[in-house]
């Protein structure tokens, strides 16, 4: 090795060492370097992997702020179903609507049917509603219904019997009015809690349990809410004792909680990751061949101007940059918008075409229109049960729409859970797969094929074994069983009650498994329309039944007693028998939805 060596232009020589360069670090560079900043610092590696864990930081935070809106959206769901029921306590002061305010049955009718279709019609607009614009603007619009609907019917049941009747209170048709406002905010505040709910927790594998929570808090609001008007909010009678409940304080309550339920529930509501659901349905329509390429992604080349932009300070590089960078946002904003609303009139045109959904919604219409007719006339029919001028009844209405409640509750939780533990796995996207696809034909496979054999339970023997036990109880009515035993009404309360709970659980939860959750809101919506029309049949049927043997005087009382118009077997029999047989009926169109031709189990659809 040479003793000196040129660098620069400068001999250094091997003697030219100085003490104080030991202190000096070996790798700084030299006053005359072109670098300023140590060697350390441009480590390529450490700005990589200081990148790479940043990322990984901000993945997992926006992942928690999506769980966290996620588990508080459905919280908040629960609460809102947990209010959103109080049409349910319509028992409570159905009868009082007759002693107070002098409506015959068929007015009491009237006004309970006119709230089941403004709940059960308008549902479909509510659902899209829900599907387009999230679940918040229908929470939203449930507060200022329920607001409007029961503070009006406060004041005009306040004021007293109509002129029809002598009096000098509001008209009949205010109440109506008032009722058609409770009813469709009922469809509002429930929908865009269940759609929440559906869109959040569907494609998982406890999605029975996470519609039937919301669906069984639904069911528990008229229990509660019919305790707080019978226990807290009631009137006093002569000797001091506990009266009926103050239906003008009550009503009160109702519009007040509830508006206040709706508005908090429009900033709580948020559908999560919806982009990605889309994304997948749309992938998964295209790779099942049920969508050709170019049906939606064709698309015009021509972007049109996006806004103004001030470039006097940018350079046309940076200005071109920009510009580009606004078309590619906004291209793909209006990308995903029309690519959602595409999908969702697609899977609403496909929905409306199944004809197993014509069965299933056949079924729904004449299972749910009995229970309805039985919750809202339970004041007259525990009427019924006993004598004329007995001192005291041994029930009230409040305590079967508690038993309702509590059964319906029960029936909602237990089929959610057993049905997510038991029902055959059904694979997302299941219903986009034709029957000839190796999707279609591994779902169809029974489970023996695989090492494990897993015990599985379809949801409809749930479902079917559930209207069973409803009917039962409308037979237990009809036989005559009750007549003069009125403590034994307890048992006709808690078979409908949870056959009519189990399949308001059930069917949104096969819908959600046949046709999947992407257009949830919709679907449901259009079939929850059965139960306004099975409402209104069986309401009427029951309302001719009982004023035909008042008016027969067999067992009719008149106006003697004002507040009990009918006693008698005849005064609601035949109204049940007709009802347990239209059970039986809906029991028959859905088993042929399922195993018929053409149905759920040859499609190899998992249900």
């Amino acid at each position: 090795m040479p003793p000196s060596a040129s660098s620069n232009g400068k001999s250094i020589d091997k003697l030219d060492y100085r003490p104080s360069d030991a202190r000096r670090p070996l790798l700084q560079p030299d006053a005359d370097s072109d670098s300023s900043r140590p060697s350390q610092d441009t480590s390529y590696a450490g700005s990589f992997f200081e990148q790479v864990a940043e990322g990984i930081a901000e993945r997992d935070r926006r992942k928690m702020q999506r769980q966290v809106v996620r588990w508080l959206s459905f919280i908040w769901a629960i609460l809102n179903c947990l209010c959103a029921g109080s049409i349910t306590a319509y028992s409570l002061y159905g009868h009082l609507f007759q002693s107070r305010l002098h409506y015959t049955q068929f007015q009491v009718n009237i006004v309970s049917i006119t709230a089941e279709l403004a709940m059960y019609l308008p549902v479909p607009a509510f659902g899209y509603l829900c599907d387009r614009l999230g679940p918040g603007i229908p929470s939203f619009l449930s507060g200022f219904l329920f607001g409007l609907g029961y503070l009006l019917a406060a004041f005009a049941y306040r004021s007293g019997p109509p002129p029809s009747t002598g009096g000098s209170g509001w008209p009949f048709g205010v109440m109506v009015l008032a009722f058609v406002g409770v009813g469709m905010g009922t469809s509002c505040m429930y929908l865009s809690a269940v759609t929440t709910c559906a869109k959040n927790f569907g494609r998982g594998k406890h999605k029975g349990l996470a519609l039937a929570v919301p669906i069984a808090a639904f069911g528990l609001s008229g229990m509660w809410q019919s305790q707080v008007g019978s226990r807290l909010l009631y009137e006093h009678a002569p000797d001091g004792s506990r009266g009926d409940v103050d239906v003008f304080r009550y009503f009160l309550f109702l519009g007040i909680t509830l508006i206040c339920v709706g508005l908090i529930g429009s900033l709580t509501l948020r559908i999560v990751d919806e982009e990605e659901m889309i994304d997948e349905a749309v992938e998964e329509l295209e790779r099942s061949g049920l969508l050709a390429h170019d049906e939606f992604f064709h698309r015009a080349a021509d972007i049109h101007g996006y806004g103004t932009m001030d470039t006097r300070d940018l350079s046309e590089s940076q200005f071109d940059f920009l510009q580009t960078e606004a078309e590619r946002l906004k291209f793909r904003a209006a990308e995903d918008a029309r690519k959602k609303n595409w999908l969702l009139n697609e899977e609403t045109r496909r929905f409306l075409t199944d004809h197993t959904m014509w069965w299933l919604a056949a079924g729904f219409f004449l299972v749910t229109g009995p229970g309805e007719a039985f919750i809202n006339n339970l004041g007259t029919i525990i009427g019924t049960l006993t004598p004329p001028h007995t001192s005291s009844s041994p029930t009230s209405p409040a305590t079967h729409v508690s038993i309702v409640a509590i059964t319906s509750t029960a029936a909602r939780l237990l089929t959610g859970t057993l049905s997510d533990l038991l029902a055959p796995v059904a694979p997302n996207h299941q219903h986009r797969r034709g029957t000839g696809s190796l999707e279609g034909s591994m779902s169809s496979l029974p489970a023996a094929a695989g090492f494990f054999k897993r015990f599985t339970l379809s949801r409809l023997v749930f479902l079917l074994t559930f209207s069973v036990l409803l009917s039962l109880g409308q037979v237990l009515l009809a036989s005559g069983v009750i007549q003069n035993h009125a403590n034994r009404f307890a048992w006709v309360s808690a078979l409908i009650g949870a056959g009519y709970g189990a399949v308001f659980s059930l069917v949104p939860i096969v819908i959600s498994v046949v046709w999947g959750v992407e257009n949830f809101g919709t679907n449901w919506g259009i079939l929850a329309t059965a139960p306004a029309a099975g409402a209104t049949v069986w309401g009427a049927a029951y309302a001719a039944v009982y004023q035909r043997a008042v008016e027969s005087g067999d067992e009719g009382l008149g106006g003697a007693a004002e507040e009990v118009l009918c006693y008698g077997q005849k005064c609601y029999a035949p109204t049940f028998w007709a009802m347990a047989i239209s059970v039986w009926i809906a029991c028959g169109l859905w088993i042929w939805a399922w195993r018929g031709p053409g149905g759920w189990k040859k499609r190899g659809i998992a249900v």
